[in-house]
């Protein structure tokens, strides 16, 4: 993984869904982490964009989830849901 840094922020920030699919699917950061084989920390530092995940953990996220890897993560910002823009 990669910290997102101040000077690569903009180049390198990945956009994800991983708290609203936690969420839908009542799935805590532990559970997840431990499904995945990593810290609880790691997924809440995914999900605050502190760090991107390798290519290999985005897939073993979208795979959790059972939705292709463009469903939860993105290179721009997710539309706000029930937002009118």
């Amino acid at each position: 993984m990669r910290k997102a840094g101040p000077a690569s922020a903009d180049k390198e920030t990945v956009y994800n869904r991983i708290p609203v699919l936690r969420a839908e699917r009542g799935v805590s950061r532990r559970d997840l982490a431990a499904a995945l084989g990593v810290h609880y920390q790691t997924v809440g530092y995914l999900e605050r964009g502190e760090y991107s995940p390798s290519l290999h953990l985005a897939l073993r996220i979208a795979d959790y989830f059972e939705v292709p890897v463009e469903v939860v993560f993105s290179l721009t910002p997710f539309p706000r849901i029930g937002g009118t823009s």
